[in-house]
């Protein structure tokens, strides 16, 4: 059964006729997605403090927003973390309240990253991006207030799909994150799983709004085998560093979740997978219209403490 809430969310969408993603232009995609957060995100939780700072890389430049705890000490615990929007909407104000949280409940620092999103930038500067923004903060821990031992990377949907793929890049640069928080993670550009096929429509997430944000991200059908961009596709997945997985049901990245926790676990990689039934791709910033949204945020902070603690 889906949950009432998003049921109610979805009625009321389509009765005030938000257009579908894929008829839009990225442009106007981008500002409808950040128009419609105020109505499902909570309100901005209160940290000690925010900073919105910007690195170089490859001669581009990056903005990030800082979030530290109230009381934050020096050495603190970190998650560089990566929005969603399909690789082509989402920025550092999408997702505020979310980082805002994680930074709250898990009492830690969080650092945003507003990556370079297609079509203006294509594959892989995305992924270029989000491996070198770990390296940044890592680099520059003792300014930020950052434990340079203790940095997680996470994301969700495509900034879930960015954090698998950065952890496999990293990886053969011989560095590991503490751990990676994937929520919904998208982990193969051209799926065929049940999920896909059975919740690719009326679910929010559809085939047709899939195809148009891998149509703006990818160069080409080729780079869908790339595991930079398909991190699925990776010819081991031995030597990550531990991952917190979480799904919806009613969503058509069900399955890509499911099977990259798999995959980490067969190899070896120690992987907690948690399934919400109930619910729809994006859920996790609706935390005012839907209340498992809240106990998903309440659920990533844990874990995130937990690998911190272990760390």
């Amino acid at each position: 059964m889906l949950d009432p809430q998003a049921q109610a969310l979805m009625t009321l969408l389509s009765e005030k006729g938000i257009p579908p993603v894929y008829t839009q232009t990225p442009v106007d995609a981008r500002a409808s997605y950040r128009a419609r957060r105020t109505f499902t995100q909570p309100e901005a939780p209160e940290v000690g403090r925010v900073q919105d700072l910007q690195f170089q890389h490859a001669g581009v430049d990056i903005a990030v927003r800082v979030y530290h705890p109230a009381g934050a000490t020096q050495a603190m615990p970190a998650l560089v973390y990566l929005h969603g929007g399909g690789w082509t909407i989402g920025d550092l104000d999408t997702h505020d309240v979310l980082c805002r949280s994680m930074c709250q409940q898990a009492h830690g620092v969080v650092v945003a990253v507003d990556y370079r999103l297609g079509p203006e930038h294509k594959f892989p500067a995305a992924y270029d991006d989000a491996v070198a923004a770990w390296q940044w903060v890592t680099t520059q821990s003792q300014t930020l207030g950052i434990d340079p031992e203790c940095i997680a990377i996470g994301g969700d949907s495509a900034g879930g799909n960015l954090a698998a793929a950065a952890c496999l890049g990293l990886r053969e640069l011989g560095l590991k994150p503490v751990m990676q928080l994937l929520i919904y993670p998208s982990t193969l550009m051209a799926p065929d799983t049940v999920s896909y096929q059975t919740n690719g429509q009326g679910f929010m997430l559809t085939r047709e709004s899939m195809a148009w944000y891998s149509g703006n991200y990818l160069r080409g059908t080729q780079d869908a085998q790339d595991w930079r961009a398909s991190p699925q596709l990776a010819t081991s997945h031995a030597h990550l560093p531990p991952a917190f997985v979480l799904t919806a049901g009613f969503d058509p990245l069900r399955d890509e979740g499911l099977m990259y926790a798999d995959a980490l676990s067969r190899a070896g990689v120690s992987s907690q997978y948690i399934c919400f039934e109930r619910q729809i791709h994006g859920f996790i910033t609706m935390g005012r219209v839907l209340q498992e949204a809240n106990t998903a945020v309440a659920l990533c902070a844990q874990a995130l403490r937990t690998a911190w603690t272990q760390a």
